[in-house]
């Protein structure tokens, strides 16, 4: 089976886990890409998944700790 490329508002809220008004706030805020199709909005997988590793966050390691330290000085 493969996966589908367009995703309804409720497809893309289950796909990422959240709540259909969680996705809506997304696209009022137009923080992430999406399509009109008449009056329906659609989402592609990749900008799905492009929206989540935008908000990737690197873990935190001593090395990382000494160095913002000494921007600080």
């Amino acid at each position: 089976m493969t996966a589908r490329e367009h995703y309804s508002v409720t497809e893309a809220a289950d796909y990422l886990s959240t709540t259909v008004r969680f996705i809506r706030r997304l696209v009022a805020d137009r923080r992430v890409r999406f399509y009109k199709v008449g009056r329906y909005v659609r989402f592609k997988r990749a900008d799905l998944e492009a929206y989540v590793e935008s908000g990737r966050v690197e873990p935190i390691t001593a090395a990382s700790v000494r160095r913002d330290l000494r921007r600080a000085a």
